[in-house]
């Protein structure tokens, strides 16, 4: 005969509280460590996926930079039909540092912006929390 747990009824009256604890505890121990395993087994799995995408990202940046080249030299050989070579290879090379100058002007700009690095937001509502519950607390003595 089987009580409502399904485990027969003289088994279940024979277990002690200590048993039942030390089995408890120990199921606990074996289910997490199981739980940590798969959790190993599937962040090992993600970081291999996440490596791969990282090394196409590289790649594709490196193409990039071969392609952003060859455009140069496009429109290099573009320009030197209309004046020489060099005017031609000086020109873009002048247009290029003008761009590269005016992002790194704007990436300063940026950088500035975020520095200090200190969520001031969230320091200021932090300050005002402890101001509300010093408040709070000096009405609840009163």
């Amino acid at each position: 005969m089987a009580n409502a747990t399904g485990a027969p009824e003289g088994r279940a009256s024979e277990a002690s509280i200590a048993e039942l604890v030390k089995q408890l505890s120990e199921q606990t121990s074996r289910l997490a460590r199981q739980e940590v395993e798969l959790a190993k087994a599937e962040l090992q799995s993600k970081g291999k996926k996440a490596g791969l995408g990282a090394g196409m990202f590289g790649g594709a940046g490196v193409f990039g930079f071969y392609a952003l080249g060859a455009l140069t030299a496009t429109g290099i050989l573009a320009l030197a039909t209309a004046v020489t070579a060099w005017l031609a290879a000086l020109i873009v090379t002048v247009v290029l540092a003008a761009i590269a100058g005016l992002l790194a002007l704007q990436g300063r700009s940026k950088v500035r912006q975020a520095t200090p690095p200190v969520p001031e937001q969230a320091t200021e509502s932090v300050k005002e929390d402890v101001q509300w519950a010093k408040s709070r607390a000096r009405a609840a003595r009163q």
